[in-house]
């Protein structure tokens, strides 16, 4: 049994806390809009993003199939911690939602980017000095040619909500 993700990610960000400073996070969502389940990252960053516009302290990014392409803005905002989404086979029941260190991420599937996301959480790391995290959602199906399911929809909105409220209880 794992402890839940959002028990986690408070821990996390209280121990990310600076005085009356807020951490800085960036949410990072990523998959291939092509593959079914495998957009779950990317569903998740644009549901994310409409509905914390304006959030100083919160940058959101799409990155698609290619997560790395994104360095840049994350250097610029200068991130506490880097939380990626992302479709993850992690041998779980459909649906599951598991907060994941990036060292724990090098033998999770993610055959649909061109680097593994440990390698760019790696490099970040290293060069940002921010933590990272990934947000792993195991996918119901990633058939090709089609959209997220309705399952997964669901799933995303859900994490999406409960990611609000964990970022917003932290305030």
């Amino acid at each position: 049994m794992h402890p839940s993700w959002t028990a986690q990610l408070k821990k996390r960000l209280n121990r990310l806390r600076q005085a009356d400073q807020l951490p800085r996070v960036a949410v990072v969502g990523f998959g291939n809009e092509l593959n079914g389940d495998d957009a779950a990252g990317i569903v998740f960053a644009r549901a994310l993003a409409t509905r914390l516009a304006g959030q100083t302290r919160l940058l959101v990014i799409d990155a698609g199939i290619a997560p790395e392409n994104q360095t840049g803005p994350l250097r610029d905002f200068g991130p506490d911690l880097v939380l990626f989404v992302d479709a993850v086979h992690m041998a779980e029941e459909p649906g599951t939602v598991r907060l994941l260190d990036w060292q724990d991420t090098t033998g999770l599937s993610a055959s649909t980017h061109t680097l593994p996301p440990y390698v760019i959480a790696k490099y970040l790391t290293a060069e940002i000095g921010c933590e990272v995290a990934l947000l792993g959602i195991q996918p119901f199906s990633n058939q090709i040619n089609t959209l997220v399911s309705p399952l997964m929809q669901q799933i995303v909105n859900a994490t999406v909500q409960t990611l609000i409220g964990v970022l917003t209880d932290s305030q």
